[in-house]
């Protein structure tokens, strides 16, 4: 996510270089064709292009009101991780409580695990929810993370759980389901009242939400005829544009074409940008930032004093 407060010119260029190289070349070429070969004398009527501009804006606006709707909720679901995760944490250390004095170390060794083993959740959810690497190279998208492998769940997992974790379908449902078998072991041994294993099975059940509620907006894309169709109006505005103006301001068409086009064109890039809020850029929620602060807070309050580096914000984004 970035978070300086202005965006980078080369950030903007990248994605903005192809359309704006055809916005020039079209308003020169309309400028030189009616101007100084006089080949061309098709004028439009400002009229034209007012109702035109009226309708995109108001069509990318509610664009883009969706897709921040998309991306906010997006950003709750994991602030909402934050909180239950913590309270994981404090449940599992102060509800398993051991019946005989001889059992402590057996129980601190469980607590421990539920723990570890939900760290390992979150940075699995974090990797589940985001596509593999190729598939941003094939969009020619610049991505922020090394790796897209599960290999930052090693530390919190045993061998054994972690080559299996590797192997599933849906690793992070695979880790709930052994926090529910660790926790049944727990009461079956006395160490849970009926009353303190529903509280700690409902704080998983809270973590099935989180993981179902991020699971339907990565798999539910953003309608497509609003991206398609947003960038077909977006172009036939800035198409239409050096025809407007030429006939009135001349060469002046030229810069104030490209800039109005360049306007619109950001409106939609915004929202294009932000529908999919799992996707490993730049204006994505920072699934790795909050990982590594959940991983934190886990690690404090059990007393590990072995806190993950934190992350480079001199580039004015949190991944």
């Amino acid at each position: 996510m970035l978070v300086r407060r202005n965006l980078k010119w080369s950030v903007i260029a990248h994605y903005t270089w192809k359309s704006m190289l055809y916005y020039t070349l079209l308003a020169i070429a309309v400028f030189l064709l009616h101007d100084h070969f006089e080949v061309l004398k098709l004028h439009l009527p400002f009229s034209t292009i007012t109702a035109l501009s009226t309708a995109l804006a108001i069509f990318l606006g509610f664009k883009n009101s969706n897709a921040y709707e998309r991306w906010w909720e997006a950003r709750q679901i994991w602030g909402q991780l934050v909180n239950s995760s913590r309270a994981w944490s404090r449940q599992v250390v102060t509800m398993i409580i051991p019946e005989e004095s001889h059992e402590a170390q057996m129980v601190k060794e469980l607590q421990e695990r539920l723990v570890y083993r939900h760290m390992a959740f979150v940075h699995g959810l974090r990797v589940f929810l985001r596509k593999p690497k190729q598939y941003n190279e094939t969009r020619q998208e610049e991505i922020y993370e090394e790796t897209n492998e599960y290999s930052d769940t090693m530390a919190f997992l045993s061998p054994n759980e972690y080559k299996i974790f590797c192997q599933k379908n849906n690793p992070p449902n695979y880790l709930l389901n052994l926090q529910g078998d660790d926790l049944r072991r727990a009461y079956d041994r006395g160490w849970l009242s009926d009353y303190r294993f529903v509280q700690l099975e409902q704080t998983l059940v809270e973590f099935n939400n989180v993981q179902g509620r991020s699971e339907r907006i990565k798999n539910t894309p953003f309608p497509r005829q609003y991206s398609f169709f947003s960038r077909v109006f977006v172009f036939i505005h800035a198409s239409l544009l050096p025809f407007v103006f030429v006939e009135e301001i001349g060469w002046a068409s030229m810069p104030v074409s490209v800039i109005i086009s360049f306007v619109f064109l950001c409106l939609d890039l915004v929202g294009e940008r932000m529908e999919d809020p799992f996707e490993n850029r730049l204006e994505d929620v920072p699934l790795t930032s909050m990982s590594l602060g959940i991983e934190t807070n886990l690690k404090e309050h059990w007393g590990d004093k072995n806190f993950p580096a934190s992350k480079d914000m001199s580039k004015g984004i949190v991944l």
